[in-house]
C-alpha cells in the first residue's frame, strides 16, 4: 500500500487483510442533511439534489473519508409496501401495513425482494449514489445503509419492540424474506457505485449456536455479492447490551467482513481481557449520545471519549447508527474533530 493511500485504495487493502496506516473515518451523517438544506426531513429523504448538496458542504467540515449516501432503518419496509408516519423529525415512523396483521406474521400483499429493490425512495438513494460518483477525482468513500436481516424480520413482524427477543420468535419464512432484502438492496446499491456497504443489525435477539450459525447463512449472500463488486462489507452492531450478550457466539464464527461494535462495549471487553478478535476486521461505532447538546450526559461522554478510543486499533471509526437530524452541527464538528485517529 502507498505511504498516503486514499480511502478507496485503504478500503481496496481491507479486502485484503491489510492493516490500514490509520482507521477509516466513517462517520455516519446523513439525515441531518436536513438541517443543513433547511427542509422537513420527509422531503430531504425524496430529494436527490438536496441530499448531494448537503453531502458535499458537509463533507468539507467533517474531513471524513466516506459519505453517507442513504441510511435510513425504515427504506425497506417502505419499498416492501409499508406506509411510514412521521411525527417529528426525531422520533421513528410508525409503520402501517396495508392489511391488518397479527404480530409474529408476515403481512399479505408484500412486494418481492426484487421489486422492493426499485420501490419506494430506492430509486432516490439510487440516483444520489450516482449523482456523488460522478463527481470528479473523487476518493472519498461512498456508503450506502441496509438494515440486517434479523432487525429486518422482527421489523416486518412488528416484534422489534418486543423485550425478550428470542431467535426463535422470528419465523423462518420471515427471516429468509428478510436476507433476500438485504441481498437485493445491497446490489442495486452496489450497481449504483457504492464503495461500502454497512449492513446495520440494530438489536439482536439471544442467539443459541444453532441461530447464529443460521443468521450467518443468511448474512452470506449479501456479504458475498459485496466482495464481488469489490466493496468493503461491513456488518455494525448498534445496541450494546444485545450485542454483549452475543459476543462470544459472533466470535467464535470467521466472518468476511468487517464488525462494527458499539464502542462502550470495546472499553468493557478491554477491561475484562477478551478483546482477542483479528484487528484487520473489527471497527468502532461512537454513540450517539456525544453529539446531543445541551444534555449532561451527552457532555461526560464528549470529554471521555479520547481516553475511551486511545488504544483500540480499529481499522473504521463510524458512528452507532446516523447522527440525529436535529443535531447541532457545530457540536458534531467538535466531537468528531476530536476523536483520535491514528491507530
Amino acid at each position: 500500500m502507498e505511504v498516503n493511500p486514499t480511502p478507496r485504495q485503504m478500503a481496496k487493502g481491507l479486502l485484503k487483510g491489510i492493516v490500514p496506516p490509520r482507521p477509516l473515518f466513517l462517520p455516519i451523517v446523513f439525515s441531518l442533511g436536513a438541517k443543513v438544506e433547511n427542509v422537513p426531513l420527509g422531503t430531504f429523504l425524496r430529494s436527490p439534489t438536496k441530499i448531494s448538496s448537503s453531502l458535499r458542504q458537509m463533507r468539507s467540515h467533517l474531513r471524513s473519508d466516506g459519505v453517507a449516501c442513504y441510511f435510513d432503518p425504515y427504506l425497506e419496509v417502505e419499498a416492501l409496501g409499508a406506509t411510514l408516519q412521521r411525527i417529528s423529525d426525531d422520533q421513528a415512523p410508525t409503520i402501517h401495513w396495508p392489511q391488518p396483521v397479527r404480530m409474529g406474521e408476515i403481512p399479505e400483499g408484500l412486494r418481492s425482494p426484487e421489486e422492493a429493490a426499485k420501490s419506494g425512495r430506492v430509486p432516490v438513494a439510487v440516483e444520489v449514489i450516482q449523482m456523488m460518483n460522478a463527481l470528479p477525482n473523487r476518493d472519498f468513500l461512498l456508503m450506502a445503509g441496509v438494515t440486517g436481516p434479523l432487525t429486518l424480520a422482527a421489523r416486518i413482524t412488528q416484534l422489534e419492540h418486543k423485550e425478550e427477543l428470542r431467535s426463535e420468535d422470528l419465523s423462518a419464512a420471515a427471516q429468509e424474506l428478510a436476507a433476500s432484502v438485504v441481498t437485493q438492496m445491497s446490489t442495486t446499491f452496489l450497481e449504483a457505485g457504492a464503495d461500502v456497504i454497512i449492513i446495520q443489525e440494530e438489536r439482536l435477539p439471544v442467539l443459541s449456536a444453532e441461530s447464529c450459525e443460521a443468521w450467518g447463512n443468511l448474512l452470506a449472500p449479501a456479504i458475498n455479492v459485496v466482495l464481488f463488486y469489490e466493496a468493503l462489507p461491513v456488518l455494525q452492531f448498534t445496541d450494546a447490551r444485545s450485542f454483549l450478550k452475543n459476543w462470544d457466539l459472533i466470535f467464535q464464527r470467521q466472518w468476511d467482513c468487517v464488525l462494527c461494535s458499539p464502542l462502550e462495549v470495546m472499553v468493557q471487553q478491554r477491561r475484562t481481557g477478551t478483546l482477542r478478535a483479528n484487528t484487520v476486521t473489527l471497527g468502532i461505532a461512537l454513540p450517539l449520545e456525544a453529539f446531543r447538546s445541551g444534555d449532561s450526559d451527552g457532555e461526560h461522554l464528549r470529554q471521555v471519549l479520547q481516553p475511551m478510543i486511545s488504544g483500540l486499533r480499529q481499522t473504521i471509526l463510524t458512528t452507532a447508527g446516523d447522527v440525529p437530524a436535529t443535531t447541532d452541527m457545530k457540536v458534531l464538528s467538535k466531537v468528531l474533530g476530536e476523536v483520535p485517529r491514528t491507530l
